[in-house]
């Protein structure tokens, strides 16, 4: 058992609910918080004390971990969370929201208060098993954020602060322009009288086998309107012309946004 830790976790989806657990099993000391609340009975369950709002979640906690949807979903929780924090509290934000902000938020922070941006790769399964890749923006990390993190996965220190939050920009991008390139090549293949087997096993012998499996994955739930908000996300930083073109086909079928990525696939 890891030393424990009182940790104030805000937002249970589809990631923050099986994270949220592990750390339990790990025998951390959970607060939890969703803005649905029936999210986190199962986690009452387990023997997470649930919280009202984000306010009440954080007062006694020594770390706030987040995981939210969206820019305008960290900024909401923080506009509630701020004034409760206590000084010497570690925020670690795991939400793929960019480095900008990520450094809005630490602008706003009490004195006192740390903030390390550690978004992460990873399925719903890997979450639970306790199996992502922590990509943290912080060198060095302070012990106690080092050791959740740990908890979690794998650990890549990517530089200082900001640097995680980039990363995950560049790295979840890669996959899902890998994933529209496969679907693309299914169609053409599809258009040109192959079957889908056949073009999939070669693909798969190719540079692109691991985008192939993440088409075909059944162990996973990303949607596709949270893969649009990331390129989005990376659009504004660079001329990205294909990954535009990518932002445009996840966002043409608005019947699909709650499915998982893999709905590219024709």
């Amino acid at each position: 058992m890891d030393t424990v830790q009182k940790i104030a976790f805000l937002g249970l989806g589809r990631m923050g609910a099986p994270m949220a657990r592990h750390l339990l099993s790990r025998g951390h000391r959970l607060t939890v918080w969703n803005r649905t609340p029936k999210k986190a009975r199962p986690l009452a369950q387990a023997g997470a004390t649930v919280a009202a709002s984000p306010a009440e979640a954080v007062r006694d906690a020594d770390l706030v971990l987040t995981m939210l949807a969206d820019p305008a979903a960290l900024r909401a929780v923080a506009q509630d969370v701020l004034p409760a924090l206590r000084p010497g509290v570690h925020w670690i934000d795991t939400s793929t929201v960019g480095p900008e902000a990520v450094r809005e938020l630490a602008g706003r922070l009490p004195a006192g208060v740390t903030l390390t941006d550690a978004p992460v790769m990873g399925s719903v399964d890997r979450a639970a098993a306790g199996e992502l890749w922590v990509l943290a923006g912080g060198d060095p990390l302070p012990v106690p954020v080092r050791r959740v993190l740990d908890a979690l996965g794998e650990v890549t220190v990517c530089g200082p602060f900001g640097t995680g939050a980039a990363l995950k920009l560049v790295l979840i991008n890669t996959a899902v322009g890998g994933v529209a390139l496969v679907a693309e090549a299914l169609r053409l293949g599809g258009a040109l009288g192959l079957p889908e087997e056949l073009v999939r096993a070669q693909l798969a012998r190719g540079p692109l086998a691991g985008a192939v499996a993440r088409a075909y994955a059944d162990a996973s739930h990303f949607p596709v309107a949270l893969a649009a908000k990331d390129v989005a996300l990376a659009a504004v930083h660079a001329p990205l012309p294909i990954l535009e073109a990518v932002h445009a086909a996840l966002a043409s079928r608005p019947d699909r946004a709650d499915r998982d990525l893999s709905a590219l696939r024709p």
